[in-house]
């Protein structure tokens, strides 16, 4: 049973109900009793409200499979079925966001986004320190450069590969930050004369860069300075000489290190990346954010045999050409994750019932970021007193006017100024997608962010066709008409509303944290098609991922984007369905192997260890980021075909048990873990048995109800 404190309508978990009283209110000018009495006000208000959607979801999904059921596809008809049952909606006029007190990370500045679980401190502030990070360092640790020819990687340093990443940073300067006349490897000296960067050759002569602009400040005796500051595309880039350091003893030039800005923005989640399904879960990750926004949070842990004590870095300071003092800021600029309308959480029970989690966050986590918003911290993080929520599954237009109406009320409960809470939509579900501009009009003066969260969006693809029909193997899914419709589109509206040079737009996460080549080679597609961030998995892929955006101007991209015309919506309406099920036996059992693989090496952690995004390794042993949303895929997927008699009961129940005996294997290194087989009777291994034979049935084909369920399970719970 759990200890609860009463406050007229809510029972508060006790962990939950101390947090507030003796971390969250005190220096936040609010009494406890005027908190709780406003905050029950607001859960009896718009409790209703929240089932009513929900209820509109199941509704309008039932219509769908039952139009599916008794017609074949055909996209005219579809689409007028759609407009008739109101889930395809008016369009709207046109108009421009017009949200105010953005910062410039988020409003001018393109760069690369991090996505970290704010329960644990470690990754939290690792990601809010990844504002700044070293260009050798990455390039040395990861595959973009090769080890071959000698270049290997090793436990004491290798020369060989220190030189290959030492050319490959020169080779970054040469091409982004051109001299007039010879390269940055002839370079034996940089210099500041006449307020201009001089860079002399071996050769003597003396060379400047082609584009002064970029050059902005400096560290040190101008002479000899310590730090050379260059800027493009609104980006940062520090050549640090010391020629006395080890890899400055190497360089003519004395340069031991390039220290590029990379993370500009970070999501710090509660959400999709942690697994919190109570009270003591839940204040894990509040405590963490109230730690970031006090700037207080710090976190003590064992690297190399040496105790390493992690706290937010502090901001930077340059020299400008003017000879004053630039100030940059030393953090990423940090969002914060709320849940989506679905959920409930058992932290408070309001009348008995569980509280839906999405309102206790809007109703706590702006409290924490009081002392933010208002100023009152040393180490701020928004400079314009706003708060960022990233709101995410909402479906359609009025889903995201109830977020806002929550917010309201948040601000006025809390005592904070009107729209300072400002709302990331995430385009993530099929009916905000075709209904986007409507969605963004509901939030047109809170907007800071839209992006494009393909996995989750491709869950609900396949739950919204699930009567349609079978679905392409999973890796044509990005093949298909929808697909390049719906990142096309996101950021055409995006454009057209107005969110350039105001709000981020954003596309999704490198989902393979250790291939940082092939995320070199590939990922500046996401500039390329006008997006002002994208996610990437680690500080060192922000790293690799922030030379794109020295390669790509983003918003000049954007300005292009604007004439060029969209992919129709009907691109978009049209499912990736399998045009031929001829596959064969090996095929299927390729693609049934690939997806149970996936769903109980990430289930087996969320339910027994609570942890909500890791690198699970697949069936090639290729470790890959995975969380909630990934699930959601390849449950999806595999319960489509069970629908569609692709494969049998029998097959996923033999699968299912040979694939957990390999994701033993895989994880027997970890002490703290437990084997689902021989017996396959834990609540992780019927949990993702469950994920696939009740999928059809999960709304919107969302894995939390049983992940939460089955944890809940786990740590004893049986209701109050």
């Amino acid at each position: 049973m759990t200890t609860r404190i009463q406050k007229g309508k809510l029972a508060i978990a006790k962990e939950l109900y101390d947090f507030i009283e003796h971390e969250a209110l005190p220096n936040s000018g609010l009494e406890s009793e005027q908190y709780w009495a406003g905050f029950e006000k607001v859960v009896v208000a718009l409790s209703p409200k929240n089932k009513a959607l929900l209820a509109k979801r199941d509704d309008l999904q039932a219509k769908i499979d039952a139009w599916h059921r008794e017609n074949e596809f055909e996209l005219t008809a579809y689409k007028a079925f759609l407009i008739e049952i109101g889930y395809l909606l008016p369009e709207g006029d046109d108009f421009q966001i017009s949200t105010e007190n953005v910062d410039s990370e988020i409003a001018l500045i393109a760069g690369p986004q991090l996505v970290v679980p704010v329960r644990n401190p470690r990754y939290s502030l690792n990601a809010a320190n990844a504002r700044w990070g070293s260009l050798y360092d990455a390039l040395y640790g990861f595959d973009v450069i090769s080890e071959e020819n000698g270049a290997e990687k090793a436990r004491v340093y290798n020369p060989v590969r220190g030189a290959k990443v030492v050319a490959f940073a020169k080779a970054f300067l040469d091409e982004n930050f051109v001299l007039t006349q010879g390269s940055h490897a002839e370079v034996k000296s940089y210099y500041v004369e006449n307020h201009q960067l001089v860079a002399e050759l071996g050769s003597g002569e003396k060379s400047a860069l082609a584009t002064t602009a970029y050059f902005v400040g400096y560290n040190g005796d101008p002479q000899q300075p310590k730090e050379i500051v260059l800027k493009s595309n609104g980006l940062h880039v520090i050549i640090q000489i010391d020629a006395t350091s080890p890899i400055g003893q190497t360089d003519l030039a004395g340069v031991k290190d390039l220290v590029l800005e990379a993370a500009v923005t970070t999501i710090q989640d509660l959400e999709d990346s942690v697994a919190a399904v109570d009270a003591e879960e839940k204040v894990e990750g509040y405590r963490n954010w109230l730690g970031l926004m006090q700037g207080t949070l710090e976190d003590s842990f064992e690297k190399g045999g040496k105790t390493v004590k992690r706290t937010l870095n502090a901001d930077k300071t340059y020299t400008n050409l003017t000879g004053g003092e630039t100030r940059v800021h030393g953090r990423s600029l940090m969002l914060l994750r709320n849940v989506g309308h679905l959920m409930t959480n058992p932290a408070i029970l309001v009348d008995g019932e569980e509280i839906f989690e999405g309102i206790m966050d809007a109703l706590i986590t702006p409290l924490l970021s009081k002392v933010d918003i208002l100023g009152q911290n040393q180490i701020q993080n928004s400079r314009t007193g706003s708060m960022y929520v990233v709101k995410p599954k909402m479906h359609g237009p009025e889903e995201v006017a109830f977020a806002v109406e929550l917010f309201e009320h948040a601000e006025q409960l809390i005592g904070l100024p009107e729209k300072s809470i400002k709302i990331g939509i995430m385009d993530e579900e099929r009916r905000t997608s075709v209904n986007l501009k409507a969605s963004i009009a509901q939030a047109k003066d809170r907007t800071i962010f839209i992006n494009t969260g393909f996995m989750d969006r491709t869950g609900d693809e396949i739950h919204t066709f699930m009567e349609a029909g079978p679905m392409v193997r999973k890796t044509e899914v990005k093949n298909q008409k929808w697909f390049a419709a719906y990142e096309n589109r996101n950021v055409g509206i995006g454009l057209a509303c107005g969110l350039s040079g105001k709000a981020q737009i954003g596309k999704g996460m490198w989902p393979k944290p250790d291939m940082l080549l092939d995320m070199y080679k590939t990922k500046i597609e996401h500039p390329q098609a006008g997006a002002s961030c994208a996610w990437v998995p680690s500080p060192s892929g922000a790293v690799i991922h922030a030379i794109h955006y020295h390669q790509c101007n983003v918003h000049k991209r954007q300005q292009e984007i604007l004439t060029e015309k969209m992919l129709p919506l009907d691109d978009l309406l049209t499912p990736p369905l399998a045009a031929e099920t001829n596959w064969s036996e090996a095929e299927i059992t390729q693609e049934l192997e690939n997806n149970c693989q996936g769903i109980l090496g990430y289930v087996v952690r969320w339910v027994d260890l609570g942890v909500g995004c890791s690198k699970v390794p697949d069936i090639h042993n290729v470790g890959l980021m995975e969380d909630r949303a990934t699930l959601r895929i390849s449950s999806q997927h595999v319960a489509n075909w069970l629908r569609h008699n692709i494969v049998t009961k029998a097959q996923v129940e033999e699968v299912l048990k040979r694939m957990a005996a390999i994701v033993d294997q895989q994880n027997a290194h970890d002490v703290e873990y437990i084997p689902m087989a021989p017996n396959f009777d834990g609540y992780a291994f019927q949990a993702a048995s469950d994920l696939i034979f009740k999928g059809a049935e999960q709304p919107s084909g969302y894995t939390e109800p049983l992940l939460h369920a089955a944890r809940l399970k786990l740590k004893g719970y049986i209701g109050d």
